[in-house]
């Protein structure tokens, strides 16, 4: 008897966020097809289980147009490379992850070819750029989408959609063991403690960190007993964290730097100064008081500032409808207005009681058992 060839799997991850994510959905389709054969572009988290990385997600971990603009050639050249990969050798089935701009372009060309497709984590089409609808229609075959508001938006474009809830909420604990968090960094019970989390991406780190160092020296020299800990993606952004702290002579401050171990980070800290983006829903979580600050290009934010159509761009104030804690972007974010927000979220006792609150509820909420609804809806794709 033939045996029957293990189903091939191929998937790209552009950055941090987008590798726990696959991550957790390789092992929920792992648990229902042990042989499953996964390559492509990836990190760390997807390589541990099993993921076959041809290229490093570090490839694709650019943001903002005036930064994409400058890596374009390398982009095109590397979805075009894989992409003929793919053609000549088609896997069961693809999914992108996040990633929009560069996967729904080769999700496309690939569903052309007649290889299905998949995205897992619809764009932030309910914030801005609506219009996209029509292009993920003709890129994907099926949706898994984070936020159960999502799903009425695909549907009614008539795109297969599934909720299937964030795998950060299955993976956080409802109630974090801070002081077993403590004596891993080596803090003391009683330490007041900000963990700095200025993105995930090198260009974020570039326009991002200076404005959060100036306001942890700041800080400092309010609370001079207050400690950081900034956790990074990776060592990359580790020395180039190290040369900006360096930079801006904050060589004083108690900086602990933890690579790949947000969670330790966030279950520790007392408040967090955190980049908008995934690691904002990751610290709501962990009931945590915040600030959530960005800082990217004048280019950029002059072609995206009016095109949102909400008042708020973190993702706890979007998931809560209302501010929940303060956003402070581009020449806002100073380093003073940083420091004074901070310090608010540090200190005061009433609003820390209400965040945790409302964070809990949200929590349960997107506690869905992510890695099994996924996995129960692509499964189809792989096995029929």
């Amino acid at each position: 008897m033939i045996p029957t060839p293990a189903p091939q799997l191929a998937m790209i991850a552009g950055e941090a966020s987008g590798d726990q994510l696959a991550a957790a959905l390789l092992h929920g389709l792992k648990q229902a097809l042990p042989q499953l054969s996964a390559f492509g572009i990836g990190g760390t988290a997807m390589g541990a289980q099993g993921f076959d990385a041809r290229w490093p997600m570090e490839k694709l971990a650019v943001n903002g147009y005036a930064e994409v603009l400058r890596h374009l050639p390398e982009l095109l050249w590397l979805r075009h490379r894989f992409g003929n990969q793919l053609i000549q050798q088609p896997p069961r089935l693809f999914i992108g992850v996040d990633a929009p701009d560069f996967n729904f372009g080769l999700e496309a060309r690939l569903k052309q070819h007649g290889i299905r497709t998949a995205h897992f984590v619809g764009p932030s089409i309910w914030a801005w750029r609506r219009e996209r609808l029509q292009k993920i229609k003709a890129a994907v075959d099926h949706m898994l989408v984070l936020f159960p508001f999502e799903a009425a938006i695909y549907q009614q474009a008539g795109i297969p959609v599934t909720y299937v809830g964030h795998p950060f909420a299955d993976a956080i604990p409802l109630h974090p063991e801070r002081q077993q968090a403590r004596q891993k960094i080596g803090l003391a019970a009683h330490t007041p403690l900000l963990a700095v989390m200025p993105g995930s991406r090198l260009s974020e780190l570039h326009y991002i960190a200076p404005a959060f160092i100036a306001a942890m020296k700041l800080l400092h020299q309010q609370r001079p007993q207050l400690e950081f800990v900034v956790p990074m993606a990776g060592t990359r952004q580790t020395q180039q964290w190290q040369a900006l702290v360096e930079q801006g002579r904050a060589d004083d401050l108690t900086i602990h730097v933890l690579e790949r171990d947000s969670h330790t980070a966030l279950a520790a800290a007392d408040a967090t100064l955190v980049a908008s983006g995934t690691a904002t829903l990751e610290a709501a979580l962990f009931k945590q008081p915040m600030v959530i600050a960005y800082k990217m290009a004048r280019l950029t934010y002059h072609l995206m500032r009016n095109k949102g159509y909400l008042p708020y761009i973190g993702l706890p104030n979007i998931l809560c409808e209302e501010f929940m804690v303060p956003e402070l972007i581009q020449d806002d974010a100073t380093p003073a207005a940083l420091a004074q927000a901070v310090l608010f979220q540090l200190e005061d006792d009433a609003n820390r009681a209400h965040l945790q609150q409302r964070f809990m509820e949200l929590h349960l909420r997107l506690q869905q058992g992510t890695a099994q609804r996924a996995s129960e809806a692509l499964l189809p794709y792989l096995i029929d």
